[in-house]
C-alpha cells in the first residue's frame, strides 16, 4: 500500500498537462498508465485554439513548436464540409499547431518529469474504491498487483475509461455510424494537379479539392504541396470500431475504392489513422473524490477539439485540487470544476454536433446550407465568433450580480510597465499561482489583496489603454474580479475581497495581523 495527494489514470495530453499543473502548485500526483511505453500510433495531428495561449502562458509554446516537424499553417480551418478562413483578419481568435499527439506527449512527460511527477508505465487500474477521506486504486503493475491511496483520483484514460466505469459514471450520447480514415501520403508522379488545386488521377479524371459527397461517402481532399497529400475518407458502417488499432495502407485503398468507386495511387503513408465520432459527455464530472477529464468527460463528433478541451479541463481543475490538499479551498471550489468545464463541453459540443449536421446531408437543402453559412462568415463578426467557439475561448458564467464583463473571460496578455521592467501577463502566469493586478495604483484595493499574500501574487503595473482598474488573474489565466475603470473605492474593495474569500478561501490569520 503506498500514498500520494493525487492520483491520475492516463499518460496522454489530459492527464500529463494535469500532472504538470499539480507539480506547479505543489502537489504529489503518481500517473498510472497501462502502456508499457508512450504510444506511437498516429492520433491527434495538431492543437490549435486557446490552448497555444495556455501553454505560452506555462513557458512551454517554444517547445511545443521545435517538437513540430510540418511547418505552421495558415489559419484556415475545415468545419463541418466548410471552412473558417480567418486569413484575412489583422489578428485571427485562433490558429494551430501541427503537432503530432506522440510529439506533444514527450513534451509534456519532460515537463512532468522535470518538475517531479511520477509516470508508471504498464500500471492498469483495475478497482477503485471509495470512502469519506481517501480513494483507493486496486493496480495490475509489472511486478504484480497492488493498491495505492489518496485524497483524489482522475480519470484521464480515454473514450474507454476504466475510471469512468469502475466509478459507476452514466456517459450518454450519440456513436454516429461513420468510420473516417485519414492519410497524409505521397502521390506518384502521374498524378498532377489543375490550377485551382483539383487533382488529375489517371483513370480516375479530376477529383476536387475539399469535400466530395459520393454515393459511396465522403472524400475530403486536402491541397498537394511538395508531393504530399492529405485526404480523408467517410463511410457509412453501424459497428463500433477500435481506434487503438493501426491503419493499413490496404484497409485504405479498399476504403478508398468504395467511395471513389477506383483506385488513386499512393506513395509513400507519412500518417495514417482512423476514427469514429461520438458525442458524449458525462452527467457529472466529479463523484465524491474521484473526477474525470478530457475524452474520459467528453467525446467531440468533429476533428480539432478534443485535446484542446481535454487539457484545459486539467488546467482548470489542478489549481482547485490542490487547494482541497492543502486545506484552503472554500466551500464549493471543487464543485466549480463540474460547473465550469461541463459548460465548455456543452459549448464544444453544440459546434462539433453543427458540424456533423453540416457535413452529414447530400441532397440539394444540404448543399444550399452550407453555401449559406460559408456565406455568412465572410462577415468578420461571426467568423470571430466562430473562432472562439472552436477554439475552445470560453466565457465562464460566474457568480455575483453585475460582475465586470471581463469575469469570466481569459486574461488578456497585457504588456506591463513596472518599477522592475517591462513584462507581460503571460509571465506572470507561469508560475500557476493566482495574480492581483493593480493597474491604477488604487492603494486600497491592494491592502485588500495583501490579506491574502501568502496564496496570491500582487503586482502593480502601468499598461496602455487598461481594460480595467484591477485585476484578480487565478492559476488558470481566467479573470475572477474585476474593478471598472475609476469605480468606487468602498464598493470595488467590498467586491474584491468577496472574490477573493469565494476563489482563495478565508486568509490566514497570521497574514492578516502582518497587514
Amino acid at each position: 500500500m503506498t500514498h500520494t495527494d493525487v492520483i491520475i489514470v492516463g499518460a496522454g495530453p489530459a492527464g500529463l498537462t494535469l500532472a504538470t499543473e499539480l507539480r506547479l502548485a505543489g502537489v504529489r500526483p503518481v500517473v498510472l498508465e497501462r502502456q508499457p511505453q508512450p504510444r506511437e500510433t498516429q492520433k491527434a495531428h495538431g492543437i490549435g485554439g486557446l490552448i497555444l495561449q495556455l501553454l505560452r502562458y506555462r513557458g512551454l509554446l517554444d517547445q511545443v513548436a521545435a517538437a513540430t516537424t510540418d511547418p505552421v499553417p495558415p489559419p484556415r480551418f475545415p468545419f463541418g464540409g466548410v471552412h473558417l478562413d480567418f486569413t484575412q483578419l489583422d489578428e485571427p481568435p485562433m490558429r494551430a499547431y501541427p503537432i503530432r499527439q506522440a510529439a506533444l506527449e514527450r513534451v509534456l512527460t519532460e515537463r512532468a518529469e522535470e518538475l517531479g511527477a511520477e509516470i508508471r508505465r504498464g500500471h492498469a487500474l483495475v478497482g477503485l474504491s471509495q470512502d469519506a477521506d481517501l480513494v483507493t486504486a486496486e493496480v495490475q503493475g509489472p511486478d504484480g498487483p497492488y493498491e495505492i491511496t489518496a485524497r483524489y483520483l482522475v480519470g484521464c484514460d480515454g473514450g474507454r475509461s476504466k475510471t469512468r466505469e469502475l466509478a459507476g459514471i452514466p456517459f450518454p450520447g450519440t456513436l454516429y455510424p461513420e468510420v473516417n480514415r485519414l492519410a497524409t501520403v505521397t502521390l506518384p508522379d502521374s498524378v498532377t494537379t489543375f490550377e485551382n488545386g483539383d487533382l488529375n488521377v489517371p483513370g480516375v479524371g479530376r477529383v476536387p479539392l475539399g469535400f466530395n459527397h459520393l454515393e459511396g461517402g465522403t472524400f475530403a481532399l486536402g491541397p498537394l504541396v511538395n508531393g504530399v497529400v492529405s485526404f480523408q475518407t467517410t463511410e457509412e458502417e453501424l459497428d463500433e470500431v477500435d481506434d487503438d488499432e493501426p491503419l493499413t495502407m490496404d484497409e485504405l485503398r479498399d476504403s478508398i475504392r468504395r467511395v471513389l468507386g477506383a483506385d488513386l495511387p499512393l506513395g509513400e503513408p507519412l500518417r495514417l489513422s482512423r476514427y469514429q465520432f461520438q458525442a458524449r459527455q458525462v452527467e457529472s464530472y466529479r463523484d465524491g473524490r474521484i473526477l474525470v477529464a478530457g475524452d474520459a468527460a467528453h467525446l467531440f463528433p468533429a476533428t480539432g477539439t478534443a485535446i484542446n478541451v481535454g487539457m484545459q479541463d486539467s488546467i482548470n481543475l489542478a489549481w482547485k485540487l490542490a487547494a482541497e490538499v492543502q486545506g484552503w479551498a472554500p466551500a464549493g471550489l471543487l464543485d466549480t470544476y463540474h460547473d465550469e468545464r461541463h459548460y465548455a463541453g456543452e459549448r464544444a459540443l453544440l459546434q462539433t454536433r453543427a458540424q456533423v449536421a453540416l457535413r452529414r446531408g447530400l441532397d440539394p437543402a444540404a448543399d444550399a446550407l452550407r453555401q449559406l453559412f460559408q456565406e455568412l462568415l465572410l462577415d468578420e463578426q461571426p467568423l470571430r465568433r466562430m473562432g472562439d467557439l472552436v477554439g475552445a475561448n470560453l466565457h465562464y458564467p460566474l457568480p455575483g450580480a453585475n460582475p465586470h464583463r471581463l469575469a469570466g473571460s481569459f486574461a488578456p496578455d497585457l504588456t506591463l510597465h513596472t518599477e522592475e521592467g517591462t513584462t507581460t501577463v503571460a509571465y506572470l502566469m507561469r508560475a500557476a499561482r493566482p495574480v492581483f493586478l493593480d493597474l491604477a495604483d488604487r492603494p486600497e484595493l491592494r491592502e485588500v489583496a495583501r490579506e491574502w499574500a501568502d496564496r496570491i501574487d500582487i503586482r502593480t503595473a502601468k499598461t496602455e489603454d487598461r481594460p480595467a482598474d484591477a485585476l484578480l488573474i487565478r492559476p488558470d489565466a481566467h479573470i475572477a474580479w474585476a474593478a471598472g475603470i475609476d469605480e468606487c473605492g468602498d464598493t470595488a474593495a467590498v467586491a474584491l475581497r468577496e472574490a477573493l474569500s469565494s476563489w482563495f478561501g478565508e486568509p490566514e490569520k497570521a497574514a492578516v495581523s502582518a497587514v
